[in-house]
This record gives structure tokens, sequence and C-alpha cells, in this order.
């Protein structure tokens, strides 16, 4: 299982390469060498990178939808729009598709933010907003989200 952790700041290239920051590759380890799946964020203008192993065991869950419900197959049909893998050049860099690039807003400056075992890419001025705009909920939300996780418990409740 990866743990990813920190947040960088970086740019895009004229050709829509990024640079993996070295923190995040030594994170990563081997899982490197497997490549990565991008595609665009659920809940934001954003990206998410998944390392090859992460995307493969999330999407066993998907398999599992049955394709008979309607709203399953218009899931499966979103949740893939888009779906990319990408491998990184002897530089480190990889190479961003420009409709994902569009649909995040992300032109030259970027924020890549871990999240546990993927990484978000967003374009700057969007990902302060989203912050400055949510730190006030932050608390509210933090007790919502882990108020209720007793430590010890092999579910966490």
């Amino acid at each position: 299982m990866i743990n990813l952790y920190e947040v960088h700041e970086s740019t895009v290239d004229a050709k829509g390469r990024i640079m993996l920051p070295a923190p995040f590759k030594k994170q990563l380890g081997k899982a490197i060498r497997k490549g990565f799946i991008v595609k665009r964020g659920i809940f934001s203008k954003s990206l998410e990178l998944y390392p090859m192993d992460t995307w493969n065991e999330m999407i066993k869950e998907v398999h599992k939808l049955n394709r008979f419900v309607k709203k399953n197959v218009e899931f499966i049909r979103m949740f893939n729009a888009g779906v990319k893998s990408l491998n990184l050049d002897a530089s480190s860099r990889f190479l961003i598709p420009k409709d994902l690039l569009d649909y995040a807003g992300i032109k030259k400056d970027i924020v890549m933010s871990s999240a546990t075992d993927r990484i978000e890419i967003w374009d700057k001025k969007t990902y302060e907003k989203f912050i400055k705009d949510n730190s006030g909920r932050f608390e509210g939300l933090t007790e919502d989200v882990m108020g209720n996780i007793q430590p010890g418990k092999p579910d966490g409740k």
C-alpha cells in the first residue's frame, strides 16, 4: 500500500510535461516502473494521478458494478472519461494530455497534493482558492468525518 504525503508546487512546460517531485519519487519507490493513470477529479476541477497498482485495486470495485443498472453504466462512463496511462520519461517527467489540462484549467503553475494513495494535480490559483474558501469548514468537517473513529478497533468505529 502506498502512503503519499506532502504538497509541491511545480510548472507545466509548453508541451504539457510535469516533473514528478523527488519526494514523491522516493515515496512511490518501485511503483514508478509500473506507470500511472491520470483522470479527471471527481469532486473538483483537478486531475488525479494514480500509481498503477492503486488504480488496479480501485478498478476491481468498479468491475463489480451491475452493468444492467443504468446509473452504474453512467457512473462507469463518467468515471473513465479522459482516463490516460502515463509513464515517466528519463527526466522524471510525464506528459498530461491537453484535454485533461483544459479540464482542470491548468496553464502553467500547478500544485501537486498528496491524497493518501494518489496525487491531485491542481492549477495553483484554483487550489489556493479551494483551500482558502474551505478552511473555515475544516473543523466541522474533521469532526463529521473523523469524530466517530475509535482507535484500536479493526474498522475504526
